[in-house]
């Protein structure tokens, strides 16, 4: 027991004695800087040689950035290392149909290094401003055609001060003769758009392509089904995350995040609106008949209201048994004129009227039961049935709902392979943002995954081992936590102390065996010789009392046979009566050593 409470107390100690000293570091913080700097001067040499030697903490890993290179063909490759926009187009252009203020695109972009980077030398395309419309581009080494190879498109994000309402998608850009980078605008044809986009609590991962009609030529855009996963870590966190989607020929696809798959689908069953339209569209010219009937159920037409039923009688009657409280004021109102009112000095009868006092409730009434004119209250009546109303009965001529007859669908085509997308030659951004210095890296685009692979390990696969090799680890994180909240150092000391005081609890209560060694001290018998000795000394007693039962049974029956030999003529006399029959109880006592008794001479 005295260990039991020895280990409760320590814990309550230690766990009261953590949160105590933090109290009182930061109450006295100042103090004790005032304190060691009075005291520094003269005590320096001393600190200096009673210092003593502390552990340092192991290096951090050191990750070394080298710029990714491609491993394979690619149609685009941009990682910003170089530290300028060279290849990049900033559009000059105009939106319309927007006030001339915020008209142009006139957001700034430039070449950066990551804010708190732990790849020094890793720099990337950041967008500086908000509240602005920004547009740059870049031309592709050759035009991307959707033939019989996959596409693939990766780039990296980071909403380095989170995100409140804006984009970080990109647009690859349509072929067209028409494409003038220069005025790059949100009206450019695209034929992809894919990224991420928040406003609100809205988290978005586009993907869109811009499908052509074959019969119209009109382009009709095509949005991918929104993914079940949760997106809002990727904007709020601010780590940098990477961006992929890979397009099949078999008309696939595979939205990542991070390398893990977040969305996939098809491009004929899981866009909306769907690729290809219906064969047959409902009759725009077919109209409902008028004597259709749409009613399942219609009112019974040979219902008769009963004779007794009453329309009139109200839902709601006076309790005739109530009684008005003993103390009811009938003659005082429940308001009264407040006497401390005064009119106000700039009151203008001509202007604001006849003044009066405000009303307030009356003092007299809060001691009474009620003032005013009493009234009986209303209680429901049990006459009431409203208004009557015919049972519902099945409708035999219900038709059910009418819908307009199906026609071939004049405008229905068969894509099957909506892959083959208008060939794209530029890549670009054209963003609106309320958030600034959002940074984008190391862009990719081509048609072999492994290719992709190689590029985000060279990249993103550095930043994030760079970010983990800075990240304190697991007791770091606790101690930092600690620090800030200063009673977690309870949850700590009970979390890892309570486990090893149950171990000790249930190992340790049960009495102590003295070893070995502390009986050759002291010469004690140990327990199992204690045990053998205590194990004889039973046989023993159990031999001797044995023993003495046999002699004392041979004394007894020694001295009934001296007994019987001097009075052995006597017994001859009597055997005549001794074989009388006698009951059982007189020869059982009779043969009892123990009750025959020696008769006198």
């Amino acid at each position: 027991m005295e260990l039991k409470w020895l280990l409760y107390v320590t814990l309550l100690t230690l766990g009261t004695l953590a949160v105590q000293a933090h109290d009182i570091d930061d109450d006295n913080g100042g103090d004790d800087v005032v304190d060691i700097e009075d005291d520094l001067d003269d005590g320096i040499e001393e600190v200096e040689e009673s210092k003593p030697e502390t552990s340092t903490p192991p290096p951090i890993p050191k990750v070394t950035y080298r710029a990714p290179v491609p491993t394979g063909e690619v149609y685009f490759a941009e990682s910003f290392d170089k530290g300028t926009l060279d290849g990049w187009i900033l559009s000059r252009a105009k939106k319309d149909d927007t006030d001339d203020e915020i008209a142009k695109y006139d957001g700034k972009w430039e070449v950066q290094d990551m804010k708190d980077t732990k790849l020094p030398g890793d720099k990337g395309l950041v967008l500086v401003t908000r509240a602005k419309h920004h547009a740059i581009s870049s031309k592709l080494s050759k035009p991307f055609v959707f033939d019989t190879k996959p596409l693939i498109i990766q780039y990296e994000v980071n909403f380095q001060n989170g995100i409140e309402c804006g984009g970080a998608y990109v647009k690859l850009l349509s072929k067209t003769p028409e494409l003038n980078l220069d005025q790059f605008h949100d009206k450019t044809p695209y034929t992809i758009m894919f990224g991420p986009d928040k406003c609100g609590e809205d988290y978005k991962l586009h993907f869109i392509f811009r499908h052509k009609n074959p019969k119209t030529g009109k382009y009709e855009e095509k949005h991918a089904k929104r993914p079940d996963a949760d997106l809002k870590s990727y904007f709020t966190d601010k780590k940098t995350h990477l961006y992929t989607l890979v397009l099949n020929p078999d008309n696939s696809f595979e939205i990542l995040v991070d390398q893990t798959v977040v969305n996939s689908g098809n491009l004929l069953n899981d866009m909306s609106p769907p690729v290809n339209p219906p064969r047959e569209i409902e009759d725009p010219n077919d109209q409902k008949p008028e004597d259709w009937d749409e009613r399942p159920k219609i009112p019974d037409p040979d219902a008769v209201k009963p004779d007794d039923w009453d329309e009139d009688a109200p839902a709601k009657i006076a309790d005739e048994n109530a009684v008005k409280p003993e103390g009811w004021l009938d003659d005082e109102p429940e308001y009264v004129a407040d006497p401390d009112a005064e009119k106000p000095e700039d009151w203008d009868e001509d202007m604001d009227g006849e003044w009066e006092a405000p009303q307030i409730a009356n003092p007299k009434c809060e001691t009474a039961p009620g003032c005013g004119t009493w009234q009986r209250p209303m209680i429901d009546n049990p006459n009431y049935k409203g208004k009557w109303k015919p049972p519902m009965i099945d409708n035999v001529n219900y038709q059910g709902i009418w819908k307009p007859r199906k026609i071939p669908n004049p405008d229905f085509f068969e894509d099957l392979e909506p892959f083959k997308m208008t060939p794209f030659s530029a890549v670009g951004l054209e963003l609106w943002s309320m958030t600034s210095d959002i940074f984008f890296d190391n862009f990719i685009i081509c048609t072999e995954r492994a290719v992709a692979d190689d590029w985000a390990s060279d990249g993103w696969g550095l930043k994030k081992a760079a970010d983990g090799a800075a990240e304190p680890g697991v007791v770091g994180q606790m101690m930092a936590a600690a620090e800030e909240r200063p009673w977690l150092w309870v949850v700590y000391i009970l979390t890892v102390a309570l486990p090893v005081f149950l171990v000790v609890l249930f190992c340790c209560s049960g009495k102590k065996q003295p070893s070995a060694a502390e009986y050759k001290k002291t010469d004690a018998p140990q327990p199992d010789v204690m045990d053998e000795e205590k194990e004889e000394e039973k046989d023993k007693g159990g031999k001797e009392e044995e023993e003495e039962e046999e002699e004392a049974n041979e004394e007894k029956l020694g001295s009934d046979a001296d007994i019987g030999g001097a009075s052995q003529e006597e017994e001859e006399e009597e055997e005549d009566e001794e074989r009388k029959p006698a009951s059982e109880e007189e020869e059982t006592v009779n043969r009892s050593p123990r009750n025959r008794k020696p008769r006198k001479d």
